[in-house]
């Protein structure tokens, strides 16, 4: 259905519950290096449960190698805490693709600025938390498009 793609994800229980969410909704799961753990990592199983090795994963060198290898005319949205346009705004299409940054830095500038209209944020309050859990901002996004495509299911 979407492509969630993390690029250079650090925490195997963000991986594992993004992989979770892949499953949930029929979606493809992609992994942009360097990871800063193993596949191997019982936290990335644990977290998927037995449901790991049912998901459907592409890992990948680098964002270029990805991007160069995605279908012409493939969208891609760009979500940052940096973005001004919310994510109820876009028009996501089944077969779109999710971009989350790593935990601790996000998205680089030049991504996000780049992105123009496919920057995305996930709204919220101004005194409140300066970012969501990256699962977390994966859940928000991929069900908020998954709503807008209304699978039968």
């Amino acid at each position: 259905m979407f492509h969630i793609v993390l690029i250079e994800p650090e925490i195997p229980h963000n991986a594992g519950a993004a992989g979770r969410l892949a499953l949930a909704t029929g979606s493809t799961l992609h992994l942009v290096g360097p990871l800063g753990f193993s596949l191997d990592d019982k936290h990335v199983r644990r977290t998927g449960l037995d449901y790991w090795r049912d998901v459907d994963l592409c890992v990948w060198d680098s964002f270029d190698a990805m991007s160069a290898a995605a279908d012409e005319g493939t969208r891609f949205w760009y979500l940052s805490t940096r973005a001004r346009r919310a994510v109820w705004q876009a028009d996501f299409r089944a077969g779109d693709h999710l971009v989350f940054g790593c935990e601790t830095k996000g998205l680089p500038e030049a991504l996000v600025r780049g992105a123009g209209e496919r920057a995305l944020r996930i709204p919220m309050r101004p005194d409140g938390t300066r970012s969501l859990n990256l699962s977390t901002a994966v859940a928000v996004t991929l069900y908020e498009a998954v709503r807008q495509v209304g699978p039968a299911w």
